[in-house]
């Protein structure tokens, strides 16, 4: 219990801490936007950085050399634990939005972040919205903004890690519209830190695998129709190679 109160407590001080931070960073967007961006990119991914200390995670990561530097892609992952956000965006090179659920605008103080950051917000109860969402992703994307989105639409609660909910097709249009690269982010055993004995957390070995870009117009037709199971058929791949590693 100790390492989760102790990173409740780190999270409240952040988050109020932050109110000034807010003022500041508002009056460097003002005058230089992707100053603004940059900075608060490594103040959020700082302390990340600090909450994977203090869960006493060892993470091994393969692949990055995959995420490619002169564009935005969709990073498309599987989804087990709240520590695949914290995990994932610690790790980011550039500006990275998530698509999240509306529900995350309700919290103060990391919603105004969550903005800054230039994350989506997914109604997934209407699917209008949800597909203004999407459309906002793909400016992003041409705007130079990657996008990180979780297709299975939940926490998977599957017994197994290598069972996966089904991937929503709609989220590869921020892809196959926009023309990016796909990025498979394949992570293994996050639960364990958490989810696996709610409310403690434990120290877990932790694999991330970035798998090779995925440009959907050279896919065959077929799988070019159904991208979502073919991405959905590699990030599976990779889980059960890595399964036997944590």
């Amino acid at each position: 219990m100790i390492r989760f109160i102790l990173i409740v407590i780190f999270l409240i001080i952040y988050l109020v801490l932050s109110i000034p931070v807010f003022f500041a960073e508002w009056i460097i967007g003002k005058f230089n936007p992707h100053a603004r961006d940059i900075s608060s990119l490594r103040i959020v991914q700082a302390g990340f950085k600090l909450v994977i200390l203090i869960s006493g995670v060892k993470l091994t990561v393969i692949g990055e050399e995959n995420i490619p530097d002169d564009t935005a892609v969709l990073y498309i992952g599987n989804h087990r634990s709240y520590f695949d956000i914290v995990l994932t965006y610690a790790r980011c090179k550039g500006l990275t939005g998530y698509v999240a659920k509306k529900e995350m605008l309700r919290i103060p103080l990391l919603s105004t972040w969550m903005k800054f950051l230039h994350c989506q917000f997914l109604d997934r109860s209407d699917i209008r919205e949800g597909l203004k969402t999407i459309l906002a992703a793909i400016e992003k994307i041409r705007e130079g903004v990657s996008i990180m989105i979780f297709p299975e639409g939940t926490r998977s609660k599957n017994a197994s890690e290598l069972e996966l909910l089904p991937f929503h097709e709609g989220s590869f249009k921020i892809a196959t519209k926009s023309g990016c690269p796909i990025i498979p982010v394949c992570i293994n055993h996050s639960s364990a830190l958490f989810e696996d004995h709610f409310p403690r957390i434990r120290p877990a070995h932790v694999i991330i695998e970035y798998g090779k870009p995925i440009y959907p117009k050279e896919l065959p037709r077929e799988e070019q129709k159904f991208i979502g199971k073919y991405v959905q058929n590699v990030i599976a791949e990779t889980l059960k190679k890595n399964a036997s590693a944590v």
